[in-house]
C-alpha cells in the first residue's frame, strides 16, 4: 500500500517545531529561509495555523509563537498521565508526615494552576480550591517554574512582568531574584518565608518526566508552626516526594510505550 505523505501536514509540524524552539518567535521570513520553504506557502500556513489558535502573531514585531489551542492539547496529552493519581498517595504521605497541606500544580502559561490538594489535619490550615490559579511569582513554586527555565526567558518574563511586593518580605530586586533563581536550580528545590502571605512559609521542588509540561509539589503552613528544624524536614521530605512521584511519571510512560 502507498503511504500517504500528508506534505501539508508535514510542512505545518516543521513551522510548529520551528517556532516552538524560538524564544522570541519568528516571522514568515525567517520561517521561509530555516525551513527552506516558499514564502508564500509559510504565510498561507501560518494564517491558517493562527485561524486555528495553534500558533500567535505578535502585532508589533511581526513574529508568531505558539498558541493556546496547542496548550489544550498538551494538557489533554498531559491528563492522559494521570499525574494526580500518581501524585495523590504520595502527596497523603507527605502531608502525614510535615502535617502541612500539600499542594500539587502546573505551569499553565503565566500562571499556575491547582490540580490537586491533601489539606492539613490541623484545625488551622492552609488550603485552596482544585482549579485555583496564582501569580507565577506566588512564593516557592513561582520560583521552582521560572528556575526551570534556561535565564533568558526567566529574565525576560521577570523584565516584563515585574517583580509584585506581595508582602514586606518579597524579593523586588531583579538580581537577589536571578540569585535565588540560580540556587533553587541548583538545590533542587525553593523556599518561600512570608514573600507571598504574611505568616506563611512553603516549600516547592519540581517533578520532572513531562517534557515542555511543567509541574511541582509544594507544601504549605503556618510561620509559628514551622521553625528552622522543621523547615529542614520540609525540605528533605518534599523533595523525596518530588522524586517519587518523577519516577511514578516516568514508570507510566514506559509502561504506556510498551503496551500493544
Amino acid at each position: 500500500m502507498k503511504r500517504y505523505g500528508a506534505p501539508s501536514v508535514k510542512k505545518a509540524f516543521a513551522i510548529l517545531s520551528a517556532i516552538s524552539s524560538s524564544k522570541e518567535g519568528l516571522g514568515v521570513s525567517e520561517l521561509a529561509r530555516g525551513l527552506n520553504m516558499a514564502k508564500s506557502t509559510v504565510h498561507g500556513m501560518t494564517l491558517a495555523l493562527e485561524e486555528v489558535g495553534a500558533v500567535m502573531r505578535d502585532p508589533q514585531t511581526k513574529r508568531y509563537k505558539l498558541g493556546f489551542t496547542l496548550l489544550e492539547i498538551g494538557r489533554s496529552a498531559y491528563s492522559q498521565i494521570d499525574l494526580e493519581t500518581s501524585a495523590r498517595p504520595i502527596m497523603e504521605d507527605l502531608m502525614e508526615k510535615t502535617q502541612t497541606s500539600v499542594f500539587l500544580g502546573i505551569l499553565n502559561w503565566d500562571h499556575v494552576t491547582v490540580l490537586d490538594i491533601i489539606e492539613s489535619r490541623q484545625d488551622l490550615k492552609i488550603t485552596a480550591p482544585v482549579g485555583t490559579t496564582m501569580p507565577l511569582f506566588a512564593g516557592a513554586v513561582g520560583k521552582v517554574f521560572l528556575a526551570s527555565m534556561d535565564e533568558e526567558q526567566a529574565a525576560k518574563i521577570v523584565k516584563s512582568k515585574g517583580l509584585p511586593q506581595f508582602t514586606e518580605n518579597s524579593i523586588v530586586d531583579s538580581e537577589l531574584y536571578y540569585q535565588e533563581l540560580k540556587r533553587v536550580k541548583q538545590k533542587g528545590y525553593a523556599v518561600d518565608d512570608e514573600e507571598y502571605i504574611l505568616g506563611v512559609r512553603a516549600v516547592a521542588s519540581p517533578i520532572k518526566g513531562l517534557g515542555q509540561l511543567k509541574s511541582a509539589i509544594w507544601v504549605v503552613g503556618f510561620k509559628a508552626s514551622l521553625d528552622e528544624k522543621k523547615m529542614q524536614t520540609l525540605i528533605k521530605e518534599t523533595q523525596k516526594a518530588a522524586e517519587a512521584i518523577s519516577r511514578r511519571i516516568q514508570e507510566q510512560l514506559l509502561n504506556k510505550r510498551k503496551a500493544p
